[in-house]
């Protein structure tokens, strides 16, 4: 190896260790507060008798929101400015759909995205250099760098799926719910609320947020709207639609559920039969390529064996 590719090679590394002790430095430290934010909690925690302080509040928020927030906040403020306003709506209209994990917003998806980035580059540009050398080490690097920047991206596309895979199978049940709900003689609001205390899923969150929004003045209509957009599933869509239709030419709401109902288990079972259909198809391949060639050799092998000790044959 060249002198001069070894020492751009541990002036990259210098840098690169420099770069992470500083974003590790400035990510996991916490902003001091005033003196007199620290004076209102002293007076707080003498009226109430429980003593407060910053360092309790700030340790009894949860890891993620107390040292990785701030650490991506931090990280993608510099590089947020150079990224479109399309992509940081497209990173917020994908964090929705997922459920908003970790309550993280498209800033912080950023920042966890150029942080994988700038981790796998320098681990692979360490990792290649000392056993391959500088060029296919800045080479590693900036793969590594690519597939640390995209990877978050597969990750909360998973999340979708699985999100809206989830909604798609409990739908069918709080329909059920709704319409024995209705039928009984309660109001939609009451039934729609009794569905977000019955379960703990992401349908049931979803309704959740429905009451919340109503309760702080938004209509009905706009509520649910907010509902399917945040979901981003076509059964919700019918769903809704449906129910503004019958508000609107004012249809009973039993009814419609009931329709939904019986139309929703229909696709559901629909659902499970394109799968059982399409399982034999999927069976395929490891049967082929995995199944049969063992069953060759168990059961042929023998006998191969025992035709090529015959004298006389070959």
């Amino acid at each position: 190896m060249p002198v001069a590719y070894i020492i751009i090679g541990g002036v990259v590394v210098i840098f690169g260790v420099i770069g992470m002790i500083l974003l590790i430095r400035y990510g996991l430290s916490i902003s001091s507060e005033s003196s007199d934010i620290q004076n209102r909690l002293e007076e707080y925690a003498s009226r109430s008798g429980a003593p407060l302080s910053l360092e309790e509040i700030e340790l009894s928020q949860p890891f993620a929101q107390r040292v990785i927030r701030p650490m991506l906040i931090n990280l993608s403020r510099g590089v947020g400015r150079l990224s479109p306003a399309k992509s940081r709506a497209a990173a917020e209209n994908q964090l929705e759909l997922a459920g908003r994990p970790y309550n993280w917003g498209a800033t912080e998806f950023l920042g966890l995205r150029i942080f994988i980035a700038l981790l796998l580059g320098v681990l692979l540009f360490l990792a290649i250099t000392i056993s391959q050398g500088f060029l296919f080490g800045l080479a590693g690097s900036l793969l590594g760098a690519l597939v640390g920047y995209l990877a978050p991206i597969l990750w909360i596309r998973s999340k979708i799926r699985n999100r809206q895979t989830e909604i798609i199978k409990s739908l069918p049940d709080a329909l059920d719910l709704l319409t024995i709900t209705v039928e009984a003689g309660m109001g939609f609001d009451g039934a729609i609320q009794k569905v977000a205390e019955k379960w703990d899923n992401e349908l049931a969150k979803g309704f959740s947020k429905v009451v919340q929004e109503m309760r702080l003045g938004i209509p009905r209509r706009d509520a649910l709207k907010n509902m399917d957009r945040n979901m981003g599933v076509p059964d919700i869509t019918t769903f809704v639609a449906a129910i503004i239709q019958a508000e609107q030419l004012g249809v009973s709401i039993a009814k419609i559920l009931r329709v939904q109902s019986e139309q929703m288990r229909i696709k559901r079972r629909q659902r499970a039969e394109e799968m059982a259909n399409k399982a034999p198809i999927k069976m395929l391949f490891p049967m082929v390529f995995l199944i049969f060639p063992a069953l060759f050799i168990i059961l042929l092998g023998p006998a191969v064996l025992i035709i090529m000790e015959t004298p006389g044959l070959f």
